[in-house]
């Protein structure tokens, strides 16, 4: 990797980094990590009082300054809301992000998830790592193909299960307790969200929530606060763990982690 290796958090809504992987992204911030978080989606639908325009316009500034707070960018796809799809344009659109950032780790949302967007998003990312490095791959725009396939990571899906409610445990954790009030705070940026989630679903508490999930997680692994992860290790895609590599002894496997994949990886 370069002297400055780079993670891309690319996710469906503004606030899903924050949730899933915001402490692990302060870890790597850092440690000198180049940190990039890109939502598929501005969230236009989430909100029972603005219209799609103005909530999109809310929840980007959201997004852009709880980045901040975690120490890199953001981007944003501009797909519609509840609408993001494994499809030529969405593919072509993360294609370029992946080839303008050049991540040596992408981190995404489980396959398995509570809702579509989600999913969708985690095919269009594993996807996007893959087609990057081709140079005939479906992209928005003339970009250069990266080096390499990323190294690809999924976060926990919500309530760390799959939409039929079966458990879905994560690899490994990683522990975040020291980094958890800087997480806090840039969760505490999408203030709009609260609201939403309040009005639409009946959830408050959205900080505890987080915290209490973290806890949860972190008991996994003897830690007081935790993110859960699983790594993509199928063929032509990195199998060495480049998160393990950057955090050391935050990284703590679980029992029943499987062992790795032996085959040799195919350059691209």
């Amino acid at each position: 990797m370069a002297a400055m290796p780079t993670v891309l958090a690319l996710m469906a809504h503004p606030d899903d980094a924050e949730i899933l992987c915001g402490g692990t992204l302060l870890v790597l911030a850092g440690a000198g990590w180049k940190i990039h978080i890109a939502t598929m989606t501005a969230g236009d639908c989430g909100s029972s009082t603005l219209g799609p325009q103005e909530i999109a316009r809310v929840r980007r500034a959201e997004g852009a300054r709880a980045a901040s707070i975690l120490g890199g960018a953001f981007h944003c796809l501009e797909h519609k809301d509840l609408e993001v799809f494994y499809e030529r344009e969405s593919l072509g659109r993360a294609c370029s992000l992946l080839r303008r950032v050049e991540p040596d780790v992408v981190i995404t949302h489980s396959p398995c998830d509570y809702m579509l967007d989600h999913e969708e998003t985690s095919r269009v990312a594993r996807a996007a790592c893959f087609n990057a490095p081709i140079p005939n791959a479906p992209a928005a725009d003339g970009s250069v193909p990266i080096r390499a396939i990323p190294a690809l990571y999924y976060a926990d899906p919500v309530e760390g299960v799959d939409a039929l409610g079966r458990p879905i445990p994560p690899r490994f954790v990683v522990d975040v307790a020291d980094v958890v009030e800087r997480k806090a705070a840039a969760l505490a940026c999408h203030s709009s969200q609260r609201e939403w989630l309040r009005a639409q679903h009946g959830i408050d508490e959205y900080l505890d929530s987080m915290r209490s999930w973290g806890a949860e997680r972190g008991r996994l692994a003897g830690v007081e606060h935790g993110e859960g992860f699983r790594q993509h290790l199928g063929h032509a895609y990195p199998r060495e763990d480049r998160l393990r590599a950057a955090l050391g002894a935050r990284v703590h496997a679980l029992c029943d982690e499987p062992e790795r994949p032996s085959t040799p990886e195919r350059k691209r």
